[in-house]
């Protein structure tokens, strides 16, 4: 999953994804997190098997970007509840409106992790009301809330379609 926030051609794109990448992942575990490449600084972090990468400006604080690297992840985790790669692969569409939610033109937006997730359940069960019966699409839309998370959206944990926080 990449997502840029500043234009760049395709070919430019993958390009810097290779390169980064190339770079990254073999880096031994306790090298510095920041790495600088030409007008910007690359900010990533390791959780398991996943790395999550942040092209910054020079001028911006490394450290506000690892927290912010760990707020998404954190709210990946609250939806996906424990987030692996299989999340990320066959439910990108659901990443995505996080990581929409959570930052708006690479600034971050929204930091309540419980709110963020307020409002992509709520969205969820929109597309339900207007899906009509459709049974699969209601399955399908809550899979990855913890029971925590099912519990503070004022949802009745395990439970498919039930009534959530309007």
């Amino acid at each position: 999953m990449a997502n840029f926030f500043s234009k760049y051609t395709e070919s430019e794109k993958r390009r810097i994804v290779r390169e980064i990448t190339t770079e990254i992942l073999p880096r031994p575990a306790r090298m510095c997190n920041i790495l600088e490449r030409g007008e910007y600084k690359f900010v990533y972090r390791r959780y398991a098997s996943l790395y999550f990468v942040v092209g910054v400006p020079p001028g911006l604080n490394e450290l506000l970007v690892l927290e912010q690297i760990h707020l998404f992840v954190e709210a990946l985790d609250g939806y996906f509840n424990s987030v692996c790669e299989l999340d990320l692969v066959f439910s990108l569409h659901k990443s995505l409106m996080i990581l929409f939610e959570m930052f708006i033109g690479g600034l971050l937006c929204e930091s309540n992790k419980r709110e963020v997730l307020k409002s992509i359940v709520e969205a969820e069960e929109l597309v339900e009301e207007q899906a009509g019966d459709s049974k699969d699409a209601s399955s399908q839309l809550d899979d990855g809330l913890s029971f925590q998370e099912q519990f503070q959206l004022g949802r009745k944990p395990g439970k498919r379609g039930g009534a959530g926080v309007r």
